[in-house]
């Protein structure tokens, strides 16, 4: 009897090792990537749980099960801290948990505002701390293909967020990310428009979701926003909005829209030119792209501020004229 539990001892002695060793070799075993690199979002208060899933969802070939056992076994998985993260090829469970539990302590970060245009991100990325500026001597044209999208503009194409980056990192790689992260966000807000849609492409839906960028003062008359330009769109109604009259002024606009600047014929004047323009004319969010696809029931033509951030939507000239006199001239 004793010679059997002996062997039973050591038999379990042996798989306990064996378990060990396999534990030890998969902590430092790289991860399978879906791309050399892969974007990582942790939302705040995301329990490690969810933190596993988001990593298998980001690209990771990993089963989240076992991640989740290795944040909790560890002790580390309450530690990791909510941020933008970037994981390259040959990173390892071990050094994976890592990263996220040093989180942003140890690295920096640059913020590209919604409804900022392409020269102030130009502007955020020479200011950024430490960000190696790679494409600051580069045209616009230089820059697009150095990171893989010869051809296209960079007005609108970079998704707005805070992204972190380790001292001495390449302004490239970071504009790598945020086009990434657009891409993500527009394909995702293109996969949901709505059937009565008028928008044809991924492109308009992000020219349209820039100027609701812009127009918009409160969150909750962005839809609002959105079916407005679209019914204009319908209706073959000129946009007649003044932010993209001022993005086709540039540098030169002093703050001012004058009469004059409404009559002057560009690309970008809506008064004049019907359609969309040719190009975005800033970052649209998120809200904003899923605005442009998904804008509010209703036949709305014409909005006017309030004055409070608010606006005021109507559906016949006539109403939108009243609006006018009470918002606006205080009749």
């Amino acid at each position: 009897m004793r010679r059997f539990l002996n062997a039973v001892f050591r038999l379990a002695l042996l798989g306990a090792l064996a378990a060990a060793g396999l534990g030890w070799w998969w902590l430092h075993q790289p991860m399978r990537l879906s791309a050399p690199s892969l974007d990582l979002s942790i939302e705040p208060r995301t329990l490690p749980r969810g933190v596993a899933q988001a990593v298998h969802d980001a690209g990771v070939a990993v089963d989240p099960r076992l991640l989740y056992l290795w944040f909790r076994v560890s002790g580390q998985g309450q530690k990791i801290k909510a941020g933008s993260y970037e994981l390259e090829r040959g990173i390892t469970p071990e050094r994976l948990l890592d990263k996220l539990a040093r989180g942003e302590e140890s690295l920096r970060a640059v913020t590209l505002v919604e409804g900022w245009n392409w020269r102030q991100v130009r502007a955020a990325l020479a200011r950024a701390d430490q960000l190696r500026p790679q494409t600051a001597q580069l045209s616009d044209a230089e820059l697009m293909k150095l990171i893989g999208r010869p051809g296209v503009l960079p007005e609108g194409r970079f998704f707005p967020d805070t992204y972190t980056y380790s001292k001495g990192s390449s302004d490239v790689k970071l504009l790598q990310r945020a086009l990434r992260a657009m891409d993500k966000h527009l394909a995702q807000a293109w996969a949901q428009r709505s059937p009565e849609s008028i928008l044809k492409t991924p492109d308009e839906t992000l020219i349209l979701a820039s100027i609701v960028e812009k127009e918009t003062g409160k969150a909750a008359d962005r839809t609002l926003v959105a079916a407005v330009f679209q019914n204009r769109l319908k209706v073959g109604m000129p946009l007649q909005t003044d932010p993209t009259v001022i993005y086709g002024i540039g540098e030169r606009f002093d703050g001012n829209l004058h009469k004059s600047d409404l009559l002057a014929d560009s690309p970008y004047n809506t008064y004049l030119r019907p359609g969309l323009p040719p190009t975005p004319i800033a970052m649209p969010g998120k809200a904003s792209l899923l605005a442009a696809v998904h804008p509010a029931p209703g036949k709305f033509l014409y909005f006017v501020a309030k004055g409070d951030g608010t606006s005021q939507f109507s559906e016949t000239l006539g109403a939108h004229n009243q609006a006018v006199n009470k918002y606006q001239r205080g009749r």
